[in-house]
């Protein structure tokens, strides 16, 4: 068990059918912020300390030999290594690195894949966050985005129809008037442990000290992370 705030370790897998091309802002540790992972390939990095930042996954990228090239899903502008902000939707892995650590996963900005974030060995509370079940699958056609015919993502209700009920703000700018709404509870119900909306209740919300962590997409097909239901 650490004592003191060192680097952690954090490994990122891809059970999902589908190569994807994970993202990290800021990606100085990760790999530039953007590499490839192929079905049931992982990478390990070692998070610098206080590191906070988010990760997520691009889905259907055609990138060229120097790394340039569109995605489906996720893109950070046309490049491998992510410099900025991923395009919506997109599930979102996010972290604070202190003491204790925050982390949670958020569909505010949409869902593209599911993800889980369970971390190892650390004291506290220390949940696992994340989805249990697809939402591409039940996406409500209003907010799905499709490539190929196939629903490839699903928006969130604040992107797609941007009014201050949806989007948290103005009159709904607080906790007690910004509710859950039809489509936020979807939500909720595919990732019983993520944020749904920005004012989602605090199951969302975790934390746990001196931990390494493990970032799995689609842990629904593979292996149980023990979510709670």
């Amino acid at each position: 068990q650490r004592t003191c705030e060192s680097a952690r370790v954090f490994t990122i897998v891809n059970y999902c059918k589908e190569t994807l091309w994970p993202a990290v802002i800021p990606g100085g540790n990760f790999n530039g912020g953007g590499f490839v992972l192929k079905p049931g390939q992982s990478s390990v990095f070692n998070a610098p300390i206080s590191w906070s930042g988010r990760i997520w996954a691009r889905t259907g990228c055609k990138f060229d030999q120097d790394g340039n090239g569109p995605c489906e899903t996720g893109a950070c502008g046309t490049t491998l290594k992510c410099g900025g902000g991923g395009k919506t939707p997109a599930s979102l892995a996010e972290f604070t690195l202190a003491q204790p650590d925050f982390y949670d996963v958020s569909l505010v900005d949409g869902f593209n894949v599911p993800i889980s974030v369970k971390p190892i060995n650390g004291k506290g509370n220390c949940s696992t966050a994340g989805c249990d079940s697809d939402l591409r699958l039940t996406c409500p056609k209003e907010l799905s985005v499709k490539a190929n015919g196939k629903t490839v993502g699903c928006r969130s209700a604040c992107d797609v129809f941007n009014t201050d009920e949806y989007c948290c703000r103005g009159n709904f700018g607080n906790p007690s008037t910004c509710r859950p709404t039809f489509y936020s509870k979807k939500f909720k119900e595919a990732c019983p442990t993520s944020y749904s909306y920005a004012y989602d209740d605090p199951t969302s919300i975790f934390t746990c000290t001196g931990t390494d962590y493990f970032i799995a997409f689609c842990a629904d097909r593979f292996v149980n992370l023990s979510f709670h239901k």
